[in-house]
């Protein structure tokens, strides 16, 4: 199961067995402003917020946009990520 973009919805989902992870954005230009992370709560402290995190960053680098992170969740993880400091904008 993978990360994929839903433009229309302005999210990213995760599929899951009996649910889906999103994270919530909204766009400024070429930068998405993400906004909300949600997972479902049974499935808290399995690694789906990790998952759904990498597949964020992961496709926004492949699209050739930056991030800005709002939200305090992606916000601790890319803090632990420095991967990823190529394609966070402020």
């Amino acid at each position: 199961m993978d990360v994929v973009e839903k433009p229309a919805q302005d999210r990213f989902e995760l599929a899951l067995e009996g649910g889906t992870a999103v994270v919530a954005y909204r766009r400024d230009g070429d930068r998405l402003v993400l906004i909300h992370t949600e997972v479902p709560e049974r499935f808290a402290g399995q690694g789906v917020g990790s998952r759904l995190a990498k597949g964020v960053f992961e496709l926004i680098r492949a699209s050739g946009r930056k991030a800005v992170v709002r939200c305090p969740f992606l916000k601790a993880w890319v803090a632990r990520h420095g991967e990823y400091d190529d394609i966070i904008d402020g």
